[in-house]
């Protein structure tokens, strides 16, 4: 393919806000933050051939594995986040729309949380 006359490309991460640390999570975190740093020099080294690249960091989101949380931990959860509420998977969507339609977002991690920034 050539990359001088194709439309623009865009390669979107999913990270996590964990990916700044998150207490019994060292893995999880460590490979979000990779995920991130992934991002970023994708981002850089694709931008020349009209790729962009980048990422959402989404908070507690209502699916069915978080639903499979204890009650009372969920409630605590959902305390943290100023917004009092788990994030929707639509809330997530709206936000991978929102990278392709914005040709100028590149090298960004979006965090979708709601406030909670772990």
């Amino acid at each position: 393919m050539d990359f001088d006359i194709a439309p623009n490309w865009w390669i979107i991460n999913i990270s996590s806000v964990s990916r700044a640390g998150n207490f019994g999570q060292t893995n999880y975190s460590a490979a979000k933050a990779g995920v991130d740093a992934m991002t970023v020099t994708w981002s850089k080294e694709l931008a020349r051939h009209k790729i962009r690249c980048a990422a959402i960091a989404p908070g507690y989101v209502n699916t069915e594995m978080v639903a499979a949380i204890n009650p009372d931990t969920l409630a605590k959860i959902t305390d943290r986040v100023p917004l009092k509420r788990l994030g929707e998977m639509s809330e997530i969507a709206k936000t991978v729309c929102f990278i392709v339609e914005n040709d100028f977002v590149n090298s960004r991690i979006l965090e979708i949380d709601g406030g909670l920034r772990l």
